[in-house]
């Protein structure tokens, strides 16, 4: 580890693990967007020094197609103060409604609504931090490059919603996903340290295909088993497989897709989709650990990420036997965090390489 790589642990890990109950585990444990707005300066500083060796930009783009991190090209509305700006807030998609006796108040606003010197807006939509600095993605890059230490990209290009349907003005995904990635051969970042993600296949294949070199670890974005039943065909072996034959290598399905339980609901143990993407030869790169609220209300919140094992958490401390079974039993490469001290805290009592995801 470079001797620049400064990590500070704040107190979250040694709360889960005062949480945890008496386990092999826990002896050895004993040896930032939870509080900063994402895609801020802010957060990307305070993951960085919890650990975050990867540090991500969401990219949407704006009207006139500058590149911008942006969680989702269209919630302006919700994540920023745009609507306090009457100048900008007529451009909207959706300009706001109040309510009234029968309707609720109402607004869209995207990136693509405004041009990129409008999108400087405050980001006051989080409880202790509410004046933090957004990012195009040429400062974002200069951010992580100015970080002491080895830190690397995770830019994903954020699939444009139906309200900015594309050809946008001429625009095309295809350019579109040309854009982000030739700002990173501008700025002549090795393509090993960028790992490009999508939930859209084809923006993968065309990166494995026009920048084989970025495409080596482009991050197949998996979304595709929601439900039980949808599941059940995200996880053979013949579907991973193939994606893997297309020159995929890197899979990335929120990390419940690969848990379940034993029988009687005791133990965390891997899924048949982390057991069959380990057979496809593909690296597993899992999405978002710390997102939740108190595991103790996963069943009654019926929460996305713990949905297919929830009946075998309880309490938080069980945030670490979840990281151990990745970890260890699946093997996962990375994990992206919206915590980055509890992964690293975990890394570091084990050993392992630091430079997991935030």
């Amino acid at each position: 580890m470079s001797s620049h790589y400064k990590v500070s642990y704040d107190l979250r890990p040694f709360y889960i693990i005062n949480k945890m109950t008496e386990s092999p585990l826990k002896e050895k444990l004993q040896s930032a967007t939870l509080q900063f707005p994402e895609e801020t300066v802010e957060n990307a500083i305070a993951g960085a020094r919890m650990g975050a060796g990867i540090l991500e930009c969401d990219v949407a783009f704006t009207k006139d197609r500058g590149l911008v991190c942006r969680h989702s090209q269209c919630d302006l509305h919700t994540t920023s103060n745009i609507l306090l700006h009457p100048e900008l807030a007529a451009k909207c998609t959706m300009p706001f409604t109040p309510a009234n006796a029968t309707s609720p108040a109402n607004a869209l606003c995207c990136t693509s609504d405004i041009p990129r010197t409008n999108t400087q807006l405050s980001m006051a939509y989080r409880l202790y931090s509410t004046c933090d600095t957004v990012m195009t993605l040429d400062s974002y890059i200069t951010l992580v490059e100015s970080i002491p230490g080895h830190r690397n990209f995770t830019p994903e290009l954020k699939t444009p919603p139906a309200q900015v349907p594309m050809p946008f003005n001429g625009y095309t995904q295809e350019q579109f996903a040309r854009d982000m990635l030739n700002k990173f051969i501008a700025r002549n970042i090795s393509a090993d340290r960028v790992w490009v993600q999508s939930f859209n296949p084809p923006d993968i294949y065309q990166w494995i295909a026009e920048y084989p070199e970025f495409g080596k670890q482009a991050v197949f974005l998996d979304e595709d088993g929601d439900t039980p039943e949808t599941l059940i065909n995200a996880s053979s072996l013949k579907r991973l497989s193939a994606i893997k034959a297309k020159g995929v290598n890197i899979i990335s399905p929120p990390f419940g897709y690969l848990l379940t339980t034993t029988a009687d609901n005791k133990t965390i143990i891997p899924s048949t989709y982390a057991i069959s993407a380990k057979q496809a030869g593909l690296d597993i790169i899992p999405w978002t650990i710390e997102r939740s609220g108190p595991l103790a209300d996963v069943v009654k919140d019926e929460e996305y990420y713990y949905s297919f094992f929830s009946r075998g958490v309880h309490y938080d401390g069980q945030i670490y036997e979840v990281l151990d079974v990745l970890a260890k039993q699946i093997g996962i490469k990375a994990i992206f965090s919206d915590w980055s001290s509890t992964v690293s805290y975990y890394a570091n009592c084990f050993c392992l390489e630091y430079g997991g995801f935030k």
